[in-house]
């Protein structure tokens, strides 16, 4: 198994995600659009490609950013998509994840800093691949928008601050716009370049700060994510 990572921030790390794959002895590979790497001409060789968050949004043209290129990064997961290969998209790549298929992202009700509940949706309660999430589990959050919803999408979860959490396109691909990847390192590092985010935000409702966000566990929902990232290997592996 080949795993391709979108990185677009230093500071945006793969968290438990690349500890699933360095678990599970499967291959990294890493495009760092923020050190102006390449993408992927090709995805024959990826196997799973997750695309990571970042401070940018799909509406983010290169004149505001150089080293991000949305509409570039939508070809590749289009790509991915058409080759039956397994996509998952976190945060942003929530976001690019349904731009590539269509569906325009849309601004969050709430932003959403730090470790709150999500609530499974009816979809999600059926849904082998997160039913094991249970009816309602705490997670990470760092976000303003949300994926935009093509017809056949399902909503997998929800949160109080945000009605799209969790979204399935197909059996192989996925929305998550929580981030069920923090570590302390991860979060760690967000607090280190965004203090002037945090700041603007002090005393919002679904804000906390940096003593609170150092105070979060996050191993169990590190595990349920492993095991969902496990059930989708499976899933397509039976479909090579």
């Amino acid at each position: 198994m080949n795993v391709h990572f979108v990185v677009h921030e230093a500071f945006e790390l793969p968290g438990a995600y690349e500890t699933w794959v360095l678990q599970r002895g499967y291959e990294a590979s890493y495009s760092h659009v923020h050190a102006f790497d390449a993408l992927p001409e090709s995805v024959e060789s990826i196997d799973l490609l997750v695309v990571l968050g970042g401070p940018q949004s799909p509406a983010t043209t290169l004149e505001d950013c150089p080293h991000f290129d949305a509409a570039a990064e939508c070809g590749l997961i289009a790509k991915a998509i058409k080759a039956n290969k397994a996509v998952v998209g976190v945060c942003l790549g929530a976001q690019l994840v349904g731009e590539a298929l269509g569906a325009a992202h849309g601004h969050s009700p709430e932003k959403e800093i730090g470790k709150f509940a999500i609530r499974l949706t009816e979809a999600g309660k059926g849904n082998a691949k997160v039913a094991h999430f249970g009816d309602v589990l705490e997670v990470g959050h760092w976000h303003n928008d949300m994926p935009g919803l093509t017809a056949d999408a399902k909503i997998l979860a929800a949160s109080e601050g945000c009605p799209r959490q969790i979204v399935e396109y197909s059996d192989l691909v996925y929305g998550f716009q929580c981030h069920m990847e923090f570590t302390a390192d991860a979060v760690e590092s967000l607090i280190g370049a965004s203090g002037d985010e945090l700041a603007a935000a002090t005393g919002r409702r679904f804000v906390q700060q940096p003593a609170a966000l150092r105070t979060n566990v996050y191993e169990e929902m590190n595990l349920k994510l492993f095991e969902f990232l496990d059930q989708l290997v499976a899933q397509y592996q039976r479909q090579r």
